[in-house]
């Protein structure tokens, strides 16, 4: 059912250290900016966007028509300023980017 369906985009899951009740409040009073980001993001392959938070730390799980066009939007030095705001450490995030596959059990 599922064989041989072209791949259509990628995953990227994203783990970035921080302070989380700095990110907690910027989702509510820079609400705004986020759904700014949101906009542009889609224009420039985004698909899908969810946040988590965990004890030190924001997971963002992305689908994106392709892994370059995460790349240069993810690259951007105003984004990069943006995310160091809200409250994610000045570390390195670890990102994991994968093909997005068809699966019988996806839902």
């Amino acid at each position: 059912m599922f064989e041989g369906l072209p791949t259509m985009s990628v995953l990227v899951i994203g783990k970035f250290q921080g302070d989380t009740g700095v990110f907690r409040r910027a989702l509510t009073e820079r609400g705004d900016e986020f759904a700014k980001i949101a906009d542009r993001s889609r224009v420039a392959g985004g698909i899908h966007h969810r946040f988590g938070i965990g004890d030190g730390f924001i997971t963002i799980v992305d689908e994106w028509e392709t892994v370059e066009q995460f790349q240069s939007f993810f690259g951007d030095p105003e984004l990069q300023a943006f995310i160091g705001s809200v409250g994610a450490a000045p570390v390195p995030p670890e990102i994991v980017i994968s093909e997005a596959v068809a699966s019988p059990d996806q839902y």
